[in-house]
């Protein structure tokens, strides 16, 4: 089990909360907690887990999620309170550290903090099969863009995980030429430094993941960084 801290300046007097990623992990859910957990100034001790080995079947993990899956968040500030399920833990993450929501990043009203959990559970649903599903959800997108063409400057908690995602399109479905409101908030975000670093450390984690399995040696393709443009072309938009 390989373990890796973030630190963060803050000027509260706080332990680094703990979690539990996947070795190698290519998939957004651990990492959009990095996201909130950055932007709420504080440090983060993540502990990779070898599924090879079956760590996440096994103590210390399995004592805080008798699930056995990632990602899982302790709180050390909290008597080790552990939480999982990814957007469960973004919701006790703003709870608990921004309880009076100073980031505005669930809403500022009752209607928009309402929207925000509302875009959780669709996320949740599992967008993931969206090569399936492109037809059922399509007619959504317009929504969305408009939504964020009224509100162009606001960063909200809800959408954040898809900021991994924009290049893991199924064919056919296409971001920047018919919802360009959304992609260029896509670029916004991941021009934040929350967002650029975390990228990074994830790059840096993949990189020697794949060095470290022989399978994966050579296959430079497979493991480099799955949205170049964020070092780039974004970089320059505003957040």
């Amino acid at each position: 089990m390989a373990t890796t801290t973030t630190e963060h300046k803050t000027e509260r007097n706080l332990e680094p909360v703990l979690m539990f990623n996947h070795v190698g992990m290519h998939m957004p859910n651990a990492w959009k907690i990095c996201f909130l957990v950055k932007e709420l100034g504080l440090e983060c001790d993540m502990q990779f887990l070898d599924f090879t080995k079956n760590e996440q079947k096994k103590a210390p993990h399995i004592d805080y999620n008798p699930n056995g899956r990632i990602p899982t968040f302790v709180d050390r500030n909290n008597n080790n309170f552990p939480v999982w399920e990814s957007n469960a833990i973004l919701m006790y993450l703003m709870d608990r550290y921004d309880s009076e929501n100073k980031t505005g990043f669930l809403g500022t009203t009752p209607e928009e903090k309402a929207q925000v959990i509302q875009w959780l559970f669709f996320q949740a649903s599992g967008q993931d099969s969206a090569g399936a599903q492109r037809a059922r959800k399509a007619p959504l997108g317009p929504g969305l863009d408009g939504r964020i063409t009224m509100h162009p400057g606001r960063f909200r908690l809800a959408p954040v995980q898809h900021v991994l995602r924009p290049r893991l399109l199924p064919e056919g479905v296409t971001i920047d030429q018919h919802y360009s409101a959304v992609a260029a908030w896509q670029a916004r975000v991941a021009s934040r430094a929350s967002v650029l670093e975390t990228i990074r450390e994830r790059e840096v984690q993949m990189r020697e993941f794949a060095s470290s399995i022989p399978i994966f040696r050579g296959e430079k393709a497979r493991m480099e960084p799955v949205f170049p443009f964020f070092e780039g072309a974004v970089v320059s938009s505003q957040a």
